[in-house]
């Protein structure tokens, strides 16, 4: 199956054209791309357009390397976008009145009401909106209840949408256009904050801007290893042939993440697309929102067992792992040490880029972005992954003090600037260091109760070209 005439890619923003578009460099894991001259034509500034055998090619090529992603307002539109909205809920009858005033009647809309303690509240609602109501006497949890949804689908895709979710007007047609290529299982829109849903608290600000839903502004493919390596199924369009079996009932969370896994291990693709939106109701008290962010870690353990080559709290090169090691390791030789080793991946990275122009500039910057990413990824095993270690570390050792003062009060500095959260930097901060907690904790208590440390390895890989590269953890915060 190849992608059909008109089907439109740009270039991701971090692929760099060299050479005057005789190569490109980007991608996850980083890669240099030689075109031919007759590729080179296909490309019209850092957009190609489908419209033969060899611009499918070189666009299905792109996709696969994360070098590209579709132009979504110039695919073609869907041929059938005949839709079921299956909709998971118990009690939160508001809510749900709430998500099917916006739904609308247009598609048929199935509520799954997974054993509510007040039921009728909710079949009401579903009776009002016209909605097809499903009641199981047992609770399942959303993975279960989807499922029980999913079943009774027959169109040739399905809307998951979560009760406390508003969906924009235009958001589920044009997540259909991403089916224009045959290869997309599955798609997901932005996860923003639902305005006006509780009083603006602290907490809810910090929420607001750096939700664990919300995966950022930019469009990518949802793939492990990158930095979007999950997508959320608090609203996602699916086709309903390929999802089979739906979630895995077994699973109560991180059962987006282990269907998002599995549909990329049978080779299909799932796409993440900001330009369409779904508002969500976030936590705003401090407790729900911390219990919350700790059940999020739960789904570690449980992960790692099904999927042990996608999940690691950190993805190192052995160059970079040996470069934090280095710089932990706080002696005289150190930094000049440190300098050695970027030194020599930028000299192994110059020679693979031989042949471009200015070969040792682009190893400098990528070189630069690995170290970054490295280190960043080392302050969060420390502040975040591993912090009931690093507790006992920092009781008798100064340098584990300082290399954990270090990585705490940075990650708040660049977060900080980063994020706009309108928040004063002190309770940002404690915000910051209260989601690591929680989220520690909650991985902690999964490798417990699995006993297995899975979750809690690092994965070192061998990288033609050291990028900025994210862990496959369920990193929340990836954007």
């Amino acid at each position: 199956m190849s992608l059909p005439h008109g089907f439109t890619v740009a270039l991701d923003r971090h692929t760099r054209v060299l050479d005057d578009g005789r190569a490109l460099l980007g991608g996850f894991p980083t890669r240099l791309l030689r075109l031919t001259p007759r590729a080179r034509a296909l490309l019209a500034g850092r957009t190609l357009r489908v419209t033969d055998a060899a611009s499918a090619l070189l666009a299905d090529r792109l996709l696969e390397a994360g070098m590209a992603n579709p132009v979504v307002g110039a695919l073609p539109p869907c041929p059938d976008p005949r839709y079921t909205v299956v909709v998971p809920v118990r009690d939160r009858a508001h809510q749900l009145d709430r998500l099917l005033a916006g739904v609308g009647t247009d598609q048929p809309v199935i509520v799954v009401d997974d054993a509510s303690y007040h039921p009728e509240p909710v079949a009401e609602v579903a009776a009002r909106h016209g909605a097809r109501l499903v009641r199981l006497t047992t609770n399942v949890g959303p993975a279960g209840a989807r499922n029980a949804g999913l079943r009774l689908v027959t169109t040739p895709f399905v809307v998951f949408a979560d009760s406390d979710v508003v969906v924009a007007p235009d958001a589920v047609r044009t997540l259909l256009r991403h089916f224009a290529d045959p290869r997309v299982a599955m798609v997901t829109p932005r996860i923003t904050g639902l305005a006006g849903a509780g009083r603006p608290t602290w907490i809810g600000r910090y929420e607001e801007a750096r939700s664990s839903l919300d995966l950022g502004r930019h469009p990518a493919a949802v793939r492990p290893g990158t930095p979007v390596s999950w997508a959320s199924t608090a609203c996602v369009v699916a086709r309903a042939d390929v999802l089979k079996d739906g979630f895995d009932d077994a699973l109560r969370i991180g059962e987006d993440v282990d269907l998002c896994w599995r549909l990329i291990e049978n080779g299909l693709r799932v796409r993440y697309e900001p330009a369409a939106e779904a508002a969500h109701e976030h936590r705003v008290r401090v407790d729900d929102w911390f219990l919350r962010k700790a059940a999020y870690g739960t789904g570690a353990a449980p992960l790692a067992r099904r999927h042990p080559e996608f999940i690691a709290p950190a993805l190192f090169a052995p160059w970079s792992a040996a470069l934090a090691g280095t710089l932990l390791a706080q002696r005289r030789w150190s930094l000049p040490v440190a300098g050695l080793l970027c030194a020599g991946a930028s000299v192994r990275i110059a020679r693979k880029l031989d042949g471009t122009g200015h070969p040792y500039r682009s190893a400098l910057r990528l070189t630069a972005n690995g170290a970054v990413g490295a280190l960043s990824q080392t302050s969060a095993l420390l502040t975040r992954h591993w912090w009931p270690v690093t507790a006992l570390g920092c009781a008798v050792s100064s340098r584990v003090r300082r290399a954990t003062a270090v990585a705490a009060l940075t990650d708040i500095a660049l977060e900080y600037r980063k994020d706009k959260a309108g928040l004063d930097p002190v309770r940002y901060g404690i915000a910051r260091r209260l989601d690591d907690l929680a989220y520690g904790a909650g991985v902690w208590a999964s490798v417990i109760a699995g006993r297995s440390v899975r979750a809690l390895r690092p994965r070192f890989v061998q990288r033609s070209a050291p990028g900025n590269h994210s862990a496959s953890h369920i990193r929340f915060h990836q954007r």
